[in-house]
């Protein structure tokens, strides 16, 4: 489904951040992306969602394909469109917004409606938190219910492969289980195809399969 064919990646059109850098994920696994701090773990997701010009960066070198596509150069709301959503690092909610606004952003670029109200409703059923909060300004959320809004507004996008960027980063133990949880749910019933970015990769993938 993805692949990544020695890829390198260039900041500023002079610092190389990633030389070679070679990834397949196929259709229905969950892949985790390891490495140290500063090894370019997040940088190889954003030259796959297509988010390296906001910190000026390019892939130089290589080529990025999913679902038989190249995808290198590719702007990303069509990534987007293909079914490719990324729930990036650092809870990246859009802080001014509802809780209802922020997940209702994630299907601006579809039209089928009534697909949309119904996939709202299973977001509802994955994080049962979320309805009371939908009139609530984002920003003000705690980290777990942030991560919530994050995962349920990638799934308005309908993805076929999600990729989440260090989800657990700061929520307290049980959390960290609670979530672990849903995803794995969510990628048996809604057939989705996961690349993960987490610490904890083996306790990640170990609750994700209801261990």
């Amino acid at each position: 489904m993805l692949t990544l064919a020695n890829v390198d990646v260039v900041y500023g059109g002079v610092i190389q951040v990633l030389r070679s850098a070679n990834l397949e994920v196929r259709e229905g696994q969950m892949v985790v992306l390891l490495g140290a701090n500063g090894a370019g773990k997040t940088t190889t997701l954003r030259a796959i969602s297509g988010l390296l010009h906001a910190d000026h960066g390019a892939v130089s070198a290589g080529r990025i394909s999913f679902a038989g596509r190249d995808i290198t150069h590719q702007d990303p709301s069509e990534t987007v469109k293909a079914g490719l959503v990324q729930v990036l690092e650092g809870r990246r909610v859009l802080e001014h917004l509802t809780v209802y606004q922020n997940l209702m952003v994630g299907a601006h670029l579809r039209t089928d409606r009534a697909a949309v109200k119904s996939d709202l409703k299973k977001v509802y059923d994955y994080f049962p938190a979320l309805p009371a909060l939908l009139n609530r300004t984002a920003g003000y959320l705690s980290g777990g219910e942030m991560q919530m809004v994050l995962i349920g507004r990638a799934l308005m996008a309908r993805p076929r492969l999600l990729i989440l960027d260090e989800p657990s980063m700061g929520l307290a133990p049980i959390l960290t289980h609670q979530l672990f949880r849903t995803i794995g749910r969510i990628k048996r019933e809604e057939g989705l195809t996961v690349l993960l970015v987490e610490q904890n990769a083996r306790a990640a993938i170990a609750k994700a399969k209801g261990e």
